[in-house]
This record gives structure tokens, C-alpha cells and sequence, in this order.
């Protein structure tokens, strides 16, 4: 593993799951890490794991449904640091398992909310600083319902739908800079989003997230040189996008 010594890293949904594995990875690694999370127990118990192994980390309480203050973390970021050499966009709301035709307005918005425009909200304040790094380098995490539109996932499909092409439209605009961009499809996870979409699934035939985590690793290192792609942790590998047939 390439060391990340020296790298500044932002991780949203860091307090638990995928993202808290990630953030505890990457600070292992070298990188300093600021995490984002509503959970500020979940923030505290994530640096508390980081010291222990050596690393560090700045830690942001903040709900991304607070637009001005995603704003004001580009800005915050930019006057210690100067710059964000990884992001990793991984936080997210499941909403509900329903027809679309039973979603509750409420629900259906909060999802868009956190999923779709937070995570937009989050590019456009950090875009800045990745492109000063010297190899900057963005997860933006999705799914496989993205591609699948699996019944009763409505919201949480449209909504990952929705960032994977973000994320293809900000590899493009991309293409010519240090700066790459990939789609990330974990699949299923031992997390607590999965016990609440599937509550009757055992998790323990399930990768723990650590696991995840670790295959993202590579992708977050000056050695990665795709963008515009989707990477399947299941496969281990990435994918080409692709038109309707």
C-alpha cells in the first residue's frame, strides 16, 4: 500500500459504517483526515480509533442538509490546509422501502436533500482545493440500484443514480487536470443501512465495511490514474460506462 503520508482527506458520513472505516484507513495510511458526520459520539469514538493507531484528524459535526455550512467548509479547509488531495463522498440517507406511489413527500426530499444535493454542495466547495493538489482524488459513493432500479428503492436508487452522473459530468469537465473522479458501488455491507433495507438478512454473511474500506485505499493514491468510471468493490475492479442498448 502506497503510504498517504502528508494528504489531506475529507470524508463525509465518517461516524459510522463504510465511511468511519474509510477515515480510520486513511488515516492508518498517513492521511489526515477531516471527518464529516450529524453524529458527534460517532465523530468522537472515530478519533479516538485514530489516535490509538497513530493518526489524526479534525473532526466536523455538521448536518449536510446545512447548506451554508458545507459552503463554509471549503473556506474553513482552504485556510488551514490550502488544499484537499481526497474526498470521499459517502454520506447518505436510505429513506423508505416502498412503491414509489406510497413515498412520503417528506421523505422523498430528504433523501434528495442529503444524497443528491449535499453531495453536490460538498464538490462544489472542495472542487477548488482538489484541483491544487497535486493529485487530487474524489470517491463519490453509490450503487447498485442505481443501475438495477430494484423495486421499493425509489428514492435511494434515483437519488444514487443522480451523483454517479454528477460524478461522470465532473470527471469530464476534469479530464485535462490532476484531478480524478470515480463512482464507488460497495454493495451489500454489514452496515446498519443495510439491517434497515433488509432486516431479515443475517449480516454476518455479509463483508464488514472495514473490508470496503480497504479496497478503496488504492483508489484515494496518486497511483490511481482512472477517472470517469465506476468501481465495483465486489469485482475489485472498475467499469466503463455505457449507453442503452
Amino acid at each position: 500500500m502506497t503510504s498517504l503520508e502528508g494528504r489531506i482527506a475529507l470524508v463525509t458520513g465518517a461516524s459510522r459504517g463504510i465511511g468511519y472505516f474509510t477515515a480510520l484507513a486513511l488515516a492508518k495510511q498517513g492521511a489526515h483526515v477531516i471527518a464529516v458526520a450529524r453524529t458527534t459520539g460517532g465523530l468522537e469514538e472515530l478519533d479516538d480509533a485514530i489516535q490509538a493507531a497513530g493518526g489524526s484528524a479534525t473532526l466536523v459535526p455538521m448536518d449536510l442538509t446545512d447548506m451554508p455550512a458545507v459552503d463554509r467548509l471549503g473556506g474553513a479547509i482552504n485556510e488551514r490546509w490550502g488544499k484537499l488531495d481526497i474526498l470521499v463522498a459517502n454520506a447518505g440517507v436510505l429513506g423508505t422501502i416502498s412503491p414509489v406511489g406510497h413515498v412520503e413527500a417528506k421523505v422523498f426530499d430528504k433523501v434528495m436533500a442529503i444524497n443528491v444535493t449535499g453531495t453536490w454542495r460538498v464538490i462544489r466547495s472542495v472542487e477548488p482545493l482538489l484541483l491544487k493538489s497535486d493529485a487530487g482524488r474524489a470517491l463519490i459513493l453509490s450503487s447498485g440500484v442505481a443501475h438495477s432500479a430494484r423495486a421499493f428503492w425509489g428514492p435511494y436508487a434515483a437519488s444514487k443514480a443522480a451523483v454517479e452522473t454528477l460524478a461522470r459530468v465532473w470527471a469530464e469537465e476534469t479530464a485535462k487536470t490532476a484531478l480524478k473522479v470515480n463512482s464507488i458501488d460497495p454493495g451489500a455491507t454489514r452496515t446498519a443501512m443495510r439491517a434497515q433495507a433488509m432486516p431479515g438478512e443475517n449480516p454476518e454473511t455479509l463483508p464488514h465495511p472495514s473490508e470496503v474500506a480497504e479496497k478503496l485505499l488504492p483508489l484515494c493514491a496518486p497511483e490511481c490514474t482512472e477517472t470517469g468510471k465506476l468501481f465495483r468493490v465486489a469485482e475489485n475492479r472498475f467499469f466503463d460506462y455505457r449507453l442503452p442498448e
